[in-house]
This record gives C-alpha cells, sequence and structure tokens, in this order.
C-alpha cells in the first residue's frame, strides 16, 4: 500500500535556503482546486471531444482510462517530491535535486514556455462555447465570414487574459478565492451532468467496442486514428503538478499537496470519463456531423439533450470552468517565472522576481506573461495552423518537463540515492518499495505519450490549408530549437550568473558588508538547499537539501 509517512516536517522556506517572501494562506480545499482547475475537465473535455470523435468515434473514450493511468504513475512521482519539496515551480525546483544543472534549466525552461502557450489555448475555449451560449457573443461579425470565428476568438481570449492577469497580479488571496467557488461550481455541474446525460441514455455500451468504420484507409487502421484522438484526452490531464508549485503559499504544504496532487487527478479522471461515457450514450444521432465539428461537439450534444434553459446552465458551468482553468494556468506560470528569476536563471531576474510588498505575489511576473501570451493568438487570425502546431508544441513541453523530473528520479533509485544520503528533509508521502516500478512506467508512459505528441501527423501539425513541409514538421521543428537553444542560452550565459538573489535568500546571520561593485546575488554556500551554485559547471552533481 501506498501510505503517507508518519514524519512529516511544514517548516519555511529556509530550509531551501530560500526566504519566505510569498502569502502563506492557501488551505487544503484550495490546493486541492489548483490541480483541479488546471485539468478542467469542463474546460478540456469540452474543448477537445469533437476532435477525439471525429478521428476515432466513439471508441475514442478508451483512451480516456489509459492516459489516467500513465498520469497517474508521474503524479505518484510527484507526490513523493512534493512531500519533500513544496517549493514555487515545483518541477524546476524538483529537477535541481535530481539532475544536472542544465537538465534542472531546461525543465523549467520547457514548462514555462508551454504554460505561457497553454494560458492562451485554454482562453480561446470560450469561443467554443460562449457563441453558442449567447450570439451576441460573436462580437466579430456573424460568424460566417472567413475570419470571424478566429479573431472573435482571439478577442474574447485577450479580454480573458487580461482578467487573469488583473487577478492574479492582485494577490493569491483573491485568485484562490475565486479559483475555489469557481472548481466548486465546476464539480457540482460535473455531477448534475453526468445525472443528467445519464437519465437520457438512448443506446448501450456496445457503440464502445465498434470501430464504426474509423481508421478505414489508413496505415494502422483504427490503431492509427486511436493513437491521434488518444491526444484529446493526453492534452487534457496535466497540470496536477500545479498544487505543489503552490506549496510556498499552502499551509503544512508536505502534507496538503501531495494529497492534492492524486485527488486532483483521480476526481478528474472519475469526472471526465463518466461524463464522455453518458454523453456518447445519450447523443441523439452519432452521425450528426456536429459532433464532430468544432462548432459543435460535446456542447452540441447537451445542448441537443437537455435543451432550453438546461442546456444553456451547463454551458455557463463550462464558462466558469474556463475562468477558472485561466486563472490556474497563468498562476502555474508565473510561479515557474519567479522561482527561475529568483535564481537569477532568467534575464532581467530582479525585475521578475520581485514580490509586492502588500499583495506578496510576483506582479511583474504576472504581467509580462499576460503580454506574452496574447501575442500567439494574434497568429490564428490569419494563420491558424501555426497556432494549432503551438498549441500541441505547448502540449509536448510539458512531457518532455515532467520526463526531466521522472528520468533522473529514475536514474537515482537505479543508483540507491533517492532518496539522498544527505537529504534529511522530511517527506510528507512516500510510495516505499512501490517506488521503483510506479517510477519506471511513468518513465515508459511520458516517453511514449511524447512520441505519439510530437509525431509529425497531418492531421496535427497541417490540418488546414496551406499543405506545407515545414508545418507538417513544425512539432519537432520547434521543440529542436526551443531545446537546443534554451541549453545553449544556459551553457554559454545563463549558469555563469546563476545563484539565489541576495533578497529572496535565507539569512541565517547577519551579513558582512558586501563591496559595491560584487553581484547582488548569494552564491551557494556549504548549506544552501537550491542545488544550484554561482559560477560553476551546471552539470556538476546538485547538492542535495540538508
Amino acid at each position: 500500500m501506498l501510505e503517507p509517512s508518519k514524519s512529516t516536517d511544514s517548516s519555511g522556506m529556509d530550509e531551501f535556503g530560500y526566504a519566505q517572501t510569498l502569502d502563506r494562506s492557501i488551505g487544503k480545499f484550495a490546493s486541492f482546486a489548483a490541480g483541479v482547475s488546471y485539468i478542467s475537465i469542463l474546460t478540456g473535455v469540452f474543448q477537445l471531444f469533437y476532435f477525439g470523435f471525429s478521428m476515432a468515434g466513439p471508441a475514442y473514450a478508451w483512451s480516456w482510462p489509459i492516459v489516467f493511468v500513465g498520469q497517474l504513475m508521474v503524479a505518484l512521482c510527484f507526490a513523493e517530491l512534493a512531500g519533500r519539496y513544496p517549493v514555487a515551480g515545483s518541477v524546476y525546483n524538483w529537477a535541481k535535486r535530481l539532475a544536472s544543472g542544465t537538465s534542472a534549466w531546461l525543465a523549467g525552461w520547457l514548462l514555462l514556455l508551454s504554460s505561457i502557450m497553454a494560458l492562451g489555448s485554454v482562453a480561446l475555449a470560450l469561443q467554443i462555447t460562449l457563441p453558442q451560449l449567447w450570439s451576441g457573443f460573436q462580437i466579430v461579425g456573424d460568424g460566417t465570414g472567413t475570419y470571424d470565428f478566429a479573431l472573435n476568438g482571439v478577442l474574447l481570449a485577450t479580454i480573458m487574459i487580461t482578467i487573469s492577469t488583473l487577478i492574479n497580479a492582485f494577490g493569491v488571496k483573491l485568485m484562490t478565492r475565486i479559483n475555489s467557488i469557481g472548481v466548486f461550481v465546476e464539480l457540482v455541474a460535473a455531477v448534475l451532468l453526468i445525472l443528467a446525460l445519464g437519465w437520457h441514455v438512448v443506446r448501450g455500451p456496445e457503440v464502445f467496442f465498434d470501430t464504426a468504420g474509423f481508421g478505414e484507409g489508413h496505415d494502422l487502421g483504427f490503431f492509427g486514428v486511436f493513437l491521434i484522438g488518444a491526444m484529446a484526452s493526453g492534452y487534457v490531464m496535466y497540470g496536477f503538478d500545479t498544487a505543489s508549485s503552490l506549496g510556498e503559499e499552502t499551509k503544512d504544504p508536505k502534507r496538503t499537496a501531495p494529497k492534492a496532487i492524486l485527488r486532483a487527478v483521480t476526481a478528474s479522471f472519475l469526472l471526465g470519463g463518466l461524463i464522455l461515457l453518458f454523453g456518447i450514450l445519450a447523443a441523439p444521432d452519432l452521425t450528426d456531423p456536429k459532433i464532430g465539428a468544432a462548432d459543435g461537439g460535446l456542447q452540441h450534444i447537451v445542448l441537443s439533450v437537455l435543451g432550453g434553459p438546461f442546456g444553456k446552465a451547463f454551458l455557463v458551468c463550462i464558462v466558469v470552468a474556463v475562468v477558472v482553468c485561466t486563472l490556474a494556468v497563468h498562476a502555474a506560470a508565473i510561479r515557474m517565472m519567479f522561482a527561475m528569476a529568483r535564481d537569477n536563471n532568467l534575464p532581467f531576474s530582479r525585475q521578475l522576481s520581485k514580490v509586492d510588498p502588500v499583495r506578496k505575489t510576483p506582479t511583474i511576473a504576472a504581467i509580462v506573461i499576460g503580454v506574452i501570451a496574447v501575442i500567439p493568438l494574434l497568429v490564428n487570425v490569419m494563420q491558424p495552423a501555426i497556432f494549432t502546431i503551438l498549441s500541441s508544441i505547448s502540449i509536448v513541453l510539458i512531457y518532455l518537463s515532467y520526463l526531466l523530473v521522472t528520468v533522473p528520479m529514475l536514474r537515482k533509485r537505479f543508483l540507491k540515492k533517492w532518496p539522498g544520503a544527505g537529504d534529511h528533509s522530511e517527506s510528507g508521502f512516500s510510495m516505499g518499495k512501490w517506488g521503483l516500478p510506479v517510477n519506471i512506467l511513468a518513465v515508459l508512459w511520458g516517453g511514449a505519450m511524447t512520441l505519439n505528441l510530437i509525431w509529425p501527423r497531418p492531421e496535427i501539425y497541417n490540418s488546414v490549408p496551406p499543405f506545407e513541409w515545414y508545418l507538417q514538421w513544425g512539432g519537432v521543428l520547434f521543440v529542436a530549437a526551443v531545446t537546443g537553444g534554451g541549453a545553449l542560452l544556459y551553457r554559454l550565459k545563463i549558469r555563469h550568473q546563476t545563484g539565489i538573489l541576495a533578497e529572496h535568500a535565507t539569512v541565517h546571520a547577519a551579513p558582512s558588508p558586501v563591496p559595491a561593485q560584487e553581484p547582488h546575488t548569494r552564491p551557494d554556500t556549504s548549506n544552501n538547499a537550491s542545488g544550484l551554485s554561482g559560477p560553476r559547471d551546471g552539470d556538476l552533481e546538485p547538492q542535495q537539501v540538508g
């Protein structure tokens, strides 16, 4: 059995070499809500159902439990890490304790980029739901023009990101309060929707065992289109690490964060899976082309089955889910930028790591991420194929960043170095003897899913004209560019400035006067738990927490 350890330390940030500068006010439900809202079943399932169904038909729903099992293995590894290191920018900070400086920086870099791109993708989901809720939300044209749909989506998404920026910049208390209320609404709506769809079931479960002609003519038959359709599930069930990324702002984080991670991924699987199940079983006509269309999908099924005010009410709940999902993605991106910046691991680190003294939140990071997230949206207006590539790549980068944690963790397990001999940090969660097999499965799953996501399929990377080879291979080219370019940036420049900024470092004793010409960073000392150092080779073994 997997059991939480009995000995748990919930001390402050000085254990990790950092001063406590953020507001520690998040409770158990708010921590759970952060993970749930990032996954956001009412956002992801409703946004991507049409794609999975159009690729593989009703049987695509089998991808949901498959993805859950794989992601649960990753979540268990993350829970064990969160039980020891509940620090902002969780994936980045975990990688620092498991791998080289280069790998750790890449883990943070890739997840930061993916979160910024995902922020725009999530906000765009409003275009799929709001005009179906009320035609007045189609502000640009009537939806029939060449660019009406795309331009209106960008407008709605920009408004949403602006609102999210203001809320996140104001403080974590406001963000988590709104997020918790939104998640409560989302969970209640999901349960009611499951019951309502279950009441209107018109066919039996045998539909899930019928390929319905999907896959005919494909090189790999149904298996080939199923792999494509499975991306609709793979695109949804991630982000559970957000509960730990808010660890510095969570009460008793070593116990709270691991439970929040596991509960978030499990609750999302159960509710999302039942919505898929009963949605397909209750659809009036599975041959209706609207079910596999971007302006139809699961929303179309809900409106067709429930109709009138009930269907509209559930669409309102979907909008609420999109809003809180946007807030959670934005919050996670802010914590990653802040975590890397306070280690002087980003350009303009001093500004990006600045914490507002009153609101105790990284206000500048919130604004910068909001502005950057809008830029890729503008591409969507004239060239949606490129934005589709960027959206798909954002998920690839997330899976890669997860691998940069699970792979070195597995290596340390094989070398009997997990936890490290010098690691005296007590844990709030341990897998015990199950750790090794779970970790192996997490790595195998992450590698297989990354390969499936990045494969240069025209259905994903070049689904609309113009059909160009560089668009189809856009995923591979872009991932190679940001990974290789990021590694060069770190090796040639960033690693020479790495070190905790003085204003974020723990002060154990009165500091000696610092000459004016010295850099305003605090280099590693023998007790620096960050695993980072001043100007040294980032590929040396990082120090363990102690």
